[in-house]
C-alpha cells in the first residue's frame, strides 16, 4: 500500500508530544513517511521547549502527560506561532476536554487510539469541509457519561456541587466517576 503525499506547505514541522515512547516512534516514523519533519517530546517541559524555540506549523499533543497537561503545550505553540495547526489527542476522550482543548487553541481533537492517518487528516483538514458523520455514534450510556463529566469540568471538579445540579447522590456520582467511560 503506497502511502499519499499531502500538499504540507512550504513548512512541513511538526511537533509530537506524548508520553507513550513506544507510540510516539510508531507515529514519529509514519508522519516523517508523509512529508513531515518531526520533532517529538515526551512531557510539557520538553514540548514547551520545542514549542518556544522552533514553534512548529503542525503539532500533535497527548492531552495528559506525567508532568501534566498538554494544553500548557498547546497553549505555549498559539502563543509563539498562532497559525500553527494543532490536534490534541487523548486516551481520556469527553466533551468537556474537547471544548477545553479548542478554547486552548488547538484545530482538532482525536481519541485515542488513532492512526497516522487520522492525525493526518485532521491536520491538513480544511475549515470549509465538515466532518464525515461518525460510523459508530455515541451510546446512550455513553452520552449520559459525557454529560456528567461536562457538568464534573463545569463545575471545576467539585463532586458535591455536580451532584447537586444534576439532582443526584454524592455518592452515586462518585461511583459513576470512578468507572471508566462506557463504549
Amino acid at each position: 500500500m503506497a502511502l499519499e503525499m499531502h500538499d504540507l506547505g512550504p513548512d512541513p514541522s511538526l511537533l509530537l508530544v506524548d508520553d507513550d515512547e513506544a507510540f510516539l516512534k510508531r507515529l514519529s516514523k509514519a508522519m516523517e513517511k508523509r512529508g513531515f519533519k518531526v520533532e517529538m517530546a515526551e512531557s510539557v517541559a520538553a514540548g514547551k521547549a520545542i514549542a518556544t524555540a522552533r514553534p512548529p506549523a503542525y503539532a500533535v499533543v497527548d492531552l495528559r502527560l506525567e508532568d501534566g497537561s498538554g494544553l500548557d503545550v498547546v497553549e505555549t505553540l498559539r502563543a509563539r506561532r498562532a497559525e500553527s495547526r494543532i490536534v490534541v489527542l487523548t486516551g481520556y476522550g469527553a466533551i468537556a476536554t474537547a471544548v477545553a482543548a479548542v478554547k486552548f487553541g488547538a484545530t482538532d481533537y482525536l481519541a485515542k487510539p488513532a492512526d497516522a492517518t487520522d492525525v493526518t487528516n485532521a491536520l491538513l483538514a480544511t475549515s470549509d469541509q465538515p466532518p464525515p458523520p461518525p460510523e459508530n455514534p455515541m451510546s446512550a450510556d455513553r452520552v449520559r457519561w459525557e454529560h456528567i463529566q461536562r457538568i464534573y469540568e463545569l463545575c471545576d471538579r467539585n463532586v458535591s456541587e455536580t451532584a447537586r445540579r444534576l439532582n443526584m447522590h454524592r455518592r452515586t456520582l462518585q461511583r459513576i466517576l470512578a468507572k471508566r467511560s462506557p463504549r
